[in-house]
């Protein structure tokens, strides 16, 4: 019989010591979502991948804020964040300084996240969007890479949060190999 884990097995460092260690070379940018418990559940899976930061822009809610804290459960005081105004800006910015801009999004000639390959080197920046509109169109042209979670049911979408959990760890596992974390 497997027996789980206590909370006490569970917790292993703190959050002054969280914020200290390397990070994978990933930023997760949030543009215009709507829904403060998405941006919660953002927190507490950059978390878990050790991500670089979340860049939080347009109507997207920012910490401190209960709705927030409820789903991130504190891990909005581990995960580096900001706020930016423009999520288009940003990119532009981002891209400017070495990363690559993948979008998440259904789009033509997107590329199944299970076929993009991280290179060795790279720098990214996953962006998400707002849950009716997706990623704001100036961004996906501009974007690296359009990556798109295929999906084989009736409804052809996943929750925002769900849809960045998913890339997050395709993207984290692949980081993973490539650097000492």
């Amino acid at each position: 019989m497997r027996e789980k884990k206590s909370i006490l097995e569970l917790t292993t460092t703190t959050c002054e010591d969280y914020r200290r260690r390397r990070k994978r070379p990933l930023i997760l940018l949030c543009d215009n979502v709507r829904s403060l418990h998405n941006v919660g559940s953002f927190f507490r899976t950059c978390d878990a991948f050790l991500v670089e930061e979340i860049v939080l822009c347009g109507i997207t809610g920012t910490p401190p804020h209960g709705e927030i804290s409820k789903t991130a459960l504190g891990a909005e005081r581990s995960v580096a964040w900001r706020y930016a105004e423009d999520a288009l800006s940003e990119a532009e910015r981002l891209r400017g300084a070495g990363y690559e801009l993948l979008v998440l999004e259904q789009a033509h000639d997107s590329i199944s996240l299970g076929d993009f390959r991280v290179r060795p080197d790279g720098r990214y920046v996953l962006v998400v969007g707002n849950e009716v509109d997706g990623v704001s169109q100036g961004i996906v042209d501009i974007a690296d890479s359009v990556l798109e979670i295929r999906q084989h049911g009736i409804k052809h979408s996943l929750n925002v949060s769900v849809s960045a959990g998913i890339a997050l760890w395709s993207l984290s596992e692949q980081l993973s190999a490539d650097a000492d974390i």
